[in-house]
């Protein structure tokens, strides 16, 4: 047998083996969310916990359920792994059509391989598009009739910002900058280089996201870890596990807060002002820990990673620890649940939703590997008062997985269309779908 086919026997093997390993959550994800989530004991195991859904796409006349009261369509399908939307001021929607980029340092030893065949069965080891398709409804009834490629020829594309008639764009390693005109449905010049953002031969967390402040002075771009808890060396994380900013007008670049182990999701809170993010926290803790949040970022806060998590919860694996940065760790707003994947994030701002929507938060949760039973795969609803979290979270769209355990779909990015519709990306579904007040 040739060395390879054994090699990749091997690792499906083990893999079969692995689903089959490790402990079951004591606790409902309900527990691990909200502003005081319940934290339990750490549960360290011999092999981590692994319950990756199979993605198998939606069957053909089935889509999510909407909460009562709303309705869902697929606003387009057909698309090639979307993750992430953007709304320009006409109505046009854009769509990040994207995956991880070649890492050929994944390859060495079984554990990359392992990570690689996790990625294929969860619907994500698919060759990057690395291309934004802009969608156009121009006779309003809720479906995009007019699809065309709007920028092609990127670097697993995520983040987009429109700031008067300049276009940025995030690569996995680095932000470009195109001109862009109202209506245009392609852009044919070459991006120019703004900032550089870490990538490299190992690039666990690729995606990288971008948003402009209210005056389009600044950008801010969110970094993800490279690693689980800095087991690769704190050598790959330099400018990591961070938001930077990025002054447009000078092209400087500073940390803006740090100890974020993957931040994706970036939107202001319409009400406060403030800049909040969805964050992705650390895994192999059990099923009960450690969750998901989404909290407002403090301009030069630090919040824990990889040291401790959620405040001063010292994570021991990490050594050496650094006890004078884990008593600065500041406390995360509201926990999403253990593993949800919380990667969309977006403030609602518009008058279709009845009233109570206004202001609170929409977001996508792309679904749990690390938890059994899994947990995410769904987009919920987090109420907001006065610029803060003030209520339980909401369903908004459920049945992305199957009776049996197979990943229908996956969201990740949610945006609000221009006349006020949630907009949500499906990158296994390979849908946007559209979700407004109104019946089944």
């Amino acid at each position: 047998m040739h060395r390879s086919v054994f090699v990749r026997i091997l690792a499906i093997a083990t893999f079969l083996a692995l689903a089959g390993c490790g402990e079951e959550a004591t606790l409902p994800v309900s527990a691990g969310t909200g502003p005081n989530p319940e934290l339990p004991p750490p549960v360290h195991t011999t092999l981590p916990t692994v319950v990756i859904a199979e993605a198998t796409g939606w069957p053909d006349g089935t889509k999510p359920r909407a909460a009562q009261g709303l309705a869902v369509n697929a606003f387009a399908s057909g698309l090639d792994h979307p993750r992430m939307l953007y709304v320009l001021p006409n109505g046009d929607v854009l769509v990040a059509e994207s995956a991880a980029p070649p890492q050929p340092g994944l390859d060495e030893g079984i554990m990359g391989r392992l990570m690689k065949l996790g990625m294929w069965w969860a619907g994500a080891g698919v060759e990057s598009p690395n291309r934004i398709t802009l969608l156009r409804d121009g006779d309003g009834d809720g479906v995009a009739e007019t699809r065309t490629a709007f920028l092609t020829g990127l670097n697993s594309p995520f983040g987009m910002a429109l700031v008067g008639d300049s276009f940025y764009v995030a690569n996995t390693d680095g932000i470009l900058r195109f001109p862009y005109k109202t209506g245009d449905t392609e852009i044919s010049a070459n991006g120019e280089p703004i900032a550089e953002l870490p990538a490299g031969p190992i690039n666990i967390h690729w995606v990288k996201n971008i948003i402009a402040n209210s005056d389009g002075t600044k950008l801010y771009a969110s970094v993800g870890s490279n690693s689980n808890i800095g087991e690769r060396g704190f050598d790959t994380e330099e400018g990591r596990a961070a938001i930077h900013e990025i002054d447009l007008a000078s092209g400087d670049m500073r940390p803006f807060a740090t100890g974020l182990r993957n931040p994706v999701g970036m939107a202001f809170q319409p009400d406060s002002g403030k800049l909040w993010t969805a964050v992705n926290e650390r895994d192999e803790l059990g099923s009960d820990l450690v969750p998901d949040y989404m909290t407002s970022v403090q301009e030069n806060g630090f919040y824990g990673w990889p040291y401790s998590y959620f405040g001063d919860h010292v994570d021991e694996r990490v050594q050496p620890q650094r006890p004078d940065l884990v008593k600065t760790a500041i406390v995360p707003d509201y926990a999403l649940g253990p593993h949800t994947a919380s990667l969309g994030l977006a403030f609602y701002g518009g008058s279709l939703f009845p009233e109570r929507f206004l202001g609170g938060a929409f977001v996508g949760q792309h679904g749990s590997w690390n938890r059994r039973p899994p947990s995410g795969y769904r987009v919920i609803f987090v109420p907001f008062r006065d610029g803060e979290p003030a209520g339980e979270p909401e369903d908004i769209l459920t049945g992305f997985l199957s009776a049996d355990g197979k990943a229908y779909g996956r969201p990740v990015g949610v945006a609000e269309d221009r006349t006020g519709a949630l907009l949500v990306a499906d990158d296994v579904g390979n849908t946007i779908w559209r979700v407004v007040p109104g019946n089944q």
